[in-house]
């Protein structure tokens, strides 16, 4: 079933790794959207007494976690996103945490729409374009951040510490641009000046905010 909601505005926010969603997520939030973080949710629903962990210690096996009980993201990156991850590891991970994932978002939304029912909801989604047609909620619209897969590259390599084919892997598993650009109705280039890509962004939350 999907949740349509008459009043207010769902907006999906997708854009590639690295290519700079968190800085136009954070800048909505500071607008007046109310941000559902699904990168955050998915680190809520690994912690030590999450829902997903002790499934994923099924799946995985105990050497997913580390000594103190908590997940190795380390090794499991490495087992699902590695060269030699065995095929359908991506699969069995999503299928544990998506679910959790979209109830958890579902709930905030709600607690949200009975405070503000005319509030701009922005679903941040990294990998929007591959699971769009499993989530339980339709959008507006759809907004992508976008910028060249060399120069996000050298971003993850700069600032997350990964090595260069490690980058690659993640954009590998990743859904393509064209992917993401067929799904959304708004691009956002992150390789403008911050100020012009705020006040790009500033625009479209005004615009938003007018239809909601």
């Amino acid at each position: 079933d999907t949740i349509q909601d008459m009043n207010g505005m769902r907006i999906g926010l997708t854009g590639g790794i690295a290519a700079g969603k968190s800085t136009v997520s954070a800048r909505l939030a500071e607008l007046g959207a109310c941000v559902i973080d699904y990168d955050m949710l998915a680190r809520k629903v690994v912690e030590p007494g999450g829902a997903a962990l002790p499934r994923i210690v099924e799946t995985f096996g105990g050497q997913v976690l580390r000594a103190d009980g908590t997940l190795d993201r380390a090794w499991l990156a490495e087992h699902v996103f590695g060269p030699f991850a065995e095929p359908g590891s991506r699969e069995r991970l999503d299928s544990i945490e998506h679910p959790l994932i979209y109830r958890e978002a579902e709930r905030l939304e709600q607690t949200e729409r009975a405070s503000r029912p005319h509030a701009v909801i922005v679903h941040d989604i990294p990998l929007l374009a591959e699971v769009v047609d499993a989530l339980p909620f339709r959008f507006d619209h759809i907004a992508t951040v976008e910028a060249p897969e060399e120069a996000r590259i050298e971003r993850m390599v700069a600032t997350r510490g990964m090595t260069r084919d490690q980058a690659c892997d993640r954009i590998r598993h990743q859904a393509s641009a064209a992917q993401r650009l067929a799904i959304a109705d708004t691009i956002i280039d992150s390789t403008q000046p911050l100020e012009q890509m705020f006040e790009q962004v500033d625009r479209l939350y005004s615009q938003w905010n007018e239809e909601a």
